[in-house]
């Protein structure tokens, strides 16, 4: 494929971007940053929304900055994989050159850096400790998506822990609130770090043959797809049972709204999971698909939770 020039085609070259910074993970971000957002200020709602709103908008930005690093870095390290797993990524294509990944991810890389230094420290500390971890699970000679148990912990640790913790505590300093973290926020926490540990089994499923070329050793080129596939279903049955059992004995939250929520979000993954096309059937839904699905509950996640807590 011809490589791609801003100026010549911005509109084709900013879609091109668009994938570069994988819609999925942009979406997860800004709605846990929002989501965040929306816990914080139910804990004080008199405060004045406008005089707030700078707030979570510096910390999104900075937050996108982080994860096109992120996503962008693991993109150039990963070219050769990408073209058999994933061929339609702006490097594995030729959409884009290396050099310009370069100069994107730099850019975005220094933009959140900059914001977060000029927003305190739990801001600064949620990036930076991101980008590190970022950097560590794709670039060599570290390298840490080589292992398993470390791909998974860099995943969940970043997207459960990190943002959420860092996020609150941010908020909490600029709003002025006690720097402590409620029992609700440690919920919400804990049940993105088990679905976060779901998500990374689940992405690797589908990309076993580029993995397995390039001595990526993942659960599912240790274990086949299949039974990695349902282990998967249980650690995120484990998850939502446990939100489930414990919704209405949470403080300051609508315990019944996140317990019945809960309930039929993962009722519908089961159904969904049943359906899946393996090679022993022919009728259904593409994987594909359904870890399309499996990201969109934990979109949700950060509608339903604050929702629940102003409830």
């Amino acid at each position: 494929m011809t490589q791609l020039h801003f100026f010549k085609s911005p509109k084709v070259w900013l879609y091109a971007l668009w994938k570069f910074s994988r819609p999925h993970t942009i979406v997860g971000t800004s709605l846990s940053v929002w989501g965040l957002f929306a816990i914080a200020w139910a804990t004080v709602p008199a405060l004045d929304l406008p005089s707030l709103w700078p707030v979570p908008v510096w910390a999104w930005l900075a937050c996108l900055g982080g994860n096109v690093y992120i996503v962008g870095l693991n993109q150039l390290e990963d070219v050769a994989i990408d073209r058999i797993n994933k061929p339609h990524l702006p490097l594995a294509s030729g959409e884009f050159s290396r050099r310009q990944a370069v100069g994107i991810i730099a850019f975005c890389s220094t933009l959140a850096i900059a914001i977060a230094l000029s927003q305190g420290p739990f801001l600064l500390a949620t990036v930076g400790t991101s980008l590190l971890i970022g950097t560590a699970y794709s670039l060599p000679p570290i390298r840490l998506k080589r292992f398993p148990f470390w791909a998974s912990f860099c995943i969940l640790s970043v997207r459960g822990a990190i943002v959420n913790l860092g996020l609150y505590l941010h908020y909490s300093d600029r709003f002025g609130l006690q720097l402590a973290v409620p029992a609700r926020v440690w919920a919400l926490t804990l049940f993105v770090l088990i679905f976060s540990f779901a998500i990374a089994i689940f992405k690797d499923i589908p990309d076993i043959e580029g993995d397995r070329r390039y001595s990526i050793t993942t659960f599912t080129v240790q274990l086949g797809q299949k039974t990695v596939f349902d282990l998967a279903r249980w650690v995120l049955t484990l998850c939502y049972g446990g939100l489930i059992v414990t919704g209405p004995f949470l403080a300051d939250v609508n315990g019944w709204f996140l317990s019945l929520t809960h309930l039929a979000a993962i009722a519908l993954f089961w159904w969904l999971s049943f359906r899946v096309v393996w090679q022993n059937r022919t009728s259904g839904i593409s994987y594909s698909a359904f870890y399309q699905f499996i990201w969109k509950l934990f979109f949700i996640e950060y509608l339903l939770f604050p929702l629940a807590c102003w409830l």
